[in-house]
């Protein structure tokens, strides 16, 4: 959660519910598929509708590159240094996480939203966070590190106002 309280030494953690305004979206994705939901409901009790699937292509990165390291020569000297391989998967995620900073931008432009709950795995919350406008990151009232995208819709409303702060 951003913004939580930690607690202090000897202090058991507290447990939070997460308050999700009526008409607040909610993202919830991963590296390659991002589900945004309006919430139909309240704050205490939601009631997630679906409103848009996207779903990005990405494969392995031994299917996307098959070339070998790159070799480059090290000045006047025979020696030649290699380079790393490329992360193909990984270049694709942050491909898809910049896709979704404009897809939010684009709505929050429209005023189509005013609050906004992210669910996304660490890395591809940290790629998202980069490349979101000021005037999304204005409208996020809870980010949430977790990968909930083969949960039914029940079960991601519950773990969304269940979770530990």
């Amino acid at each position: 959660i951003r913004a939580a309280s930690l607690p202090l030494l000897g202090e058991r953690p507290t447990f939070m519910t997460l308050q999700i305004p009526h008409d607040a979206w909610v993202l919830v994705g991963d590296g390659a598929k991002a589900l945004f939901f309006r919430n139909e409901g309240d704050a205490e009790f939601p009631n997630l509708v679906t409103m848009e699937v996207i779903r990005h292509e990405n494969p392995s990165t031994r299917d996307q590159g098959s070339d070998r390291p790159g070799r480059f020569h090290d000045g006047p000297s025979v020696q030649r240094s290699s380079v790393d391989n490329t992360d193909w998967h990984r270049l694709e995620k942050e491909r898809f996480a910049a896709e979704l900073a404009e897809h939010l931008y684009q709505s929050a432009r429209q005023r189509e939203f005013a609050h906004l709950v992210i669910a996304l795995p660490p890395q591809i919350l940290g790629d998202l966070r980069q490349k979101l406008h000021p005037e999304v990151q204005s409208r996020i009232v809870a980010e949430v590190h977790k990968d909930l995208t083969k949960h039914p819709v029940h079960e991601i409303e519950r773990m969304l106002v269940e979770k530990s702060g």
